[in-house]
């Protein structure tokens, strides 16, 4: 069962977006120096289709984007969840920040339309860091990943 432990809107986890950002508890990677170290324990409130309809009919008009902070302990429940963020709000577009390395075998990218890819590495600093191991994709059409690192860079 996904869980989740709070969420806000939020301008800069994904370029372009106002985006509904909703933190995921279980987090099974237990990165040194990560930021939310709370997200470790499978604790919150249960996130299911109920839960997103209630998330999305009070902050759903607000938003253009809806991201799942997390959820590298089920990524199969996280694309179903995203199968479910179609259905209700088939308008918003959809992302996931999962802190692995490489898409978990036989999650479909084109469940999402944004997906930020890699573990947090204090020394390699976050996406706006040049030197950052992590990646944010944007998702076209069948499936492609374009890299859109670049994007969180200050020019």
């Amino acid at each position: 069962m996904i869980r989740y432990y709070n969420f806000d809107i939020v301008f800069a986890e994904i370029p372009d977006e106002v985006t509904l950002a909703v933190n995921i508890t279980g987090c099974p990677n237990r990165c040194e120096g990560c930021h939310s170290p709370h997200l470790r324990e499978n604790v919150g409130e249960r996130l299911d289709r109920d839960a997103l309809a209630a998330l999305l009919e009070r902050y759903g008009m607000g938003v253009t984007c809806l991201c799942f902070m997390g959820g590298d302990g089920d990524p199969q429940g996280i694309a179903h969840l995203a199968a479910e963020v179609r259905q209700l709000a088939p308008q918003l577009r959809v992302g996931w920040y999962s802190g692995r390395q490489a898409l978990p075998e036989g999650i479909d990218p084109g469940a999402f339309d944004y997906i930020k890819l890699g573990p947090y590495v204090a020394s390699r600093g976050p996406l706006s860091s040049p030197d950052t191991n992590q990646r944010m994709y944007r998702v076209g059409r069948g499936g492609a990943m374009e890299d859109i690192t670049y994007r969180f860079r200050r020019r």
